[in-house]
């Protein structure tokens, strides 16, 4: 047997797992960086926070 021709329903299966696959990527994306963007974040400020209470606290 030759190689069969792809079938309509196979190219259009494959565009929205194409597709599904793109809306995953994007939202792994979205939340790595709301993750990065919430670290850095929280050491700023703890850092900023540590370092009021005990320099400024005591004068």
């Amino acid at each position: 047997m030759g190689i069969a021709r792809e079938h309509d329903l196979h190219k259009r299966r494959f565009s929205r797992n194409r597709g599904v696959g793109l809306a995953l990527a994007a939202f792994v994306a979205i939340i790595f960086g709301l993750t990065v963007v919430k670290v850095s974040n929280m050491d700023v400020v703890g850092s900023y926070a540590a370092g009021s209470l005990t320099a400024g606290g005591d004068k």
